[in-house]
C-alpha cells in the first residue's frame, strides 16, 4: 500500500486558523494569568501523552506560540505521526510563564483533537491486512473551518485523503442521480461537461446501478452500503476496469473482510466525525521524559 505524504498545511493557512482561535480565547487578555502570575517568571512545560495516541500537532502549536509573540521556544521531541505511549513527552515549551499559559488551551485544544483524529485514522489502518493494496481513506465530513487540519490528521494516522473540495473532483451521488434523470444521464452529462484530466466517480446503491455506472464509462463507482459479499462479486465482475470504492457502514471488523475482496479503496467519515480527542496534557515544571 502505498504511503501518503503527511506534510502540513502551508504555513498560511495555520496561521489563519491559529489566529481565529487565538482571537476567540485570548482577544482580551487572560485575567487569571495576568493576576497571578508575575510577568518576569520564566517557565518550562511539557507536552506530555496521557494515552497511547499518534501525535499530530507540532506545527500548529508552534503556529500559537509565534502568534503569542515568538517568546516561547517549542522543542520537539516527537514527531508528527508518532506514536506515543503514556508519560511520552511530544515537545517542551519553554519561555515567560505568562505566555506558555496564555497558549495553553488553544494549543491543546488543536494537539487533542488532531491526535484524536490521527489516532483514529491508524486504527482503520492497522486494521488491514498484512501486504494489502487497499487505502483507508477520508470524506468530507469534517469540522467546518478545519477540513486542512483535519485532512492532515488523516495523512499523519497513514491513511489517505478524498477529494479536498466540490471543485477537486466530479462525485456524482444519489440526489445527483435523482436531480439529472438517471446514472446513465449524470455519467454522460459529467463526462461532457468536465476537464478531460476529471475522473468521473459514481455512487450505486444496488447492483443494477454499478452495472449502468459501468457501462456509461464511469471511472470510480462507490459501492454505497454494499455488503461484504457483493462487494467480492462487484470485485469479480470489473475486473480493474474501473476502481472501486467501498463506503457506507464502514466499521474496524469489517476493515480486513472488506480488503480482502481487492477493493481499491475503503473510505470513512469516521475517520474525522467520530475521533475522539486524546489525552494530552501540559505538566509544568517536570524533566523531560
Amino acid at each position: 500500500m502505498s504511503q501518503p505524504t503527511a506534510e502540513p498545511p502551508s504555513p498560511l493557512v495555520l496561521e489563519r486558523i491559529v489566529r481565529m482561535a487565538l482571537e476567540e480565547d485570548v482577544a482580551r487578555g487572560d485575567l487569571t494569568t495576568e493576576a497571578c502570575v508575575p510577568a518576569d517568571v520564566r517557565g518550562h512545560a511539557l507536552l506530555n501523552a496521557r494515552e497511547s495516541l499518534v501525535f499530530c500537532g507540532l506545527p500548529v502549536v508552534e503556529a500559537v506560540y509565534r502568534l503569542l509573540g515568538g517568546a516561547v521556544e517549542v522543542v520537539a521531541r516527537a514527531a508528527d505521526g508518532e506514536r506515543l505511549e503514556p508519560g511520552a513527552t511530544a515537545c517542551e515549551l519553554v519561555g515567560p510563564a505568562r505566555a506558555i499559559l496564555v497558549g495553553e488551551r488553544v494549543a491543546l485544544n488543536f494537539a487533542q483533537r488532531l491526535s484524536g483524529v490521527a489516532t483514529q485514522a491508524r486504527r482503520y489502518v492497522d486494521a488491514l491486512p498484512e501486504g494489502s493494496r487497499t487505502r483507508i481513506a477520508d470524506t468530507r465530513k469534517t469540522t467546518p473551518g478545519l477540513r486542512a487540519f483535519e485532512r492532515w490528521a488523516v495523512r499523519c494516522g497513514g491513511a489517505h485523503n478524498h477529494r479536498e473540495d466540490l471543485s477537486s473532483a466530479v462525485l456524482i451521488k444519489d440526489n445527483h442521480i435523482a436531480a439529472a434523470g438517471g446514472v446513465r444521464a449524470a455519467i454522460e452529462a459529467a463526462q461532457a461537461y468536465a476537464p478531460h484530466t476529471s475522473r468521473i466517480e459514481c455512487e450505486v446503491d444496488t447492483w443494477e446501478q454499478m452495472l449502468e455506472a459501468l457501462d456509461a464509462g464511469a471511472d470510480i463507482l462507490l459501492l454505497d452500503n454494499f455488503d461484504d459479499a457483493l462487494v467480492a462479486k462487484t470485485v469479480a465482475h470489473v475486473q480493474g476496469h474501473a476502481i472501486l470504492e467501498a463506503s457506507g457502514g464502514i466499521t474496524l471488523a469489517r476493515i480486513p473482510k472488506l480488503a480482502e475482496t481487492g477493493v481499491d479503496v475503503i473510505s470513512s467519515g469516521a475517520l474525522t466525525h467520530s475521533a475522539p480527542a486524546v489525552d494530552l496534557g501540559l505538566d509544568w515544571g517536570a524533566e523531560a521524559r
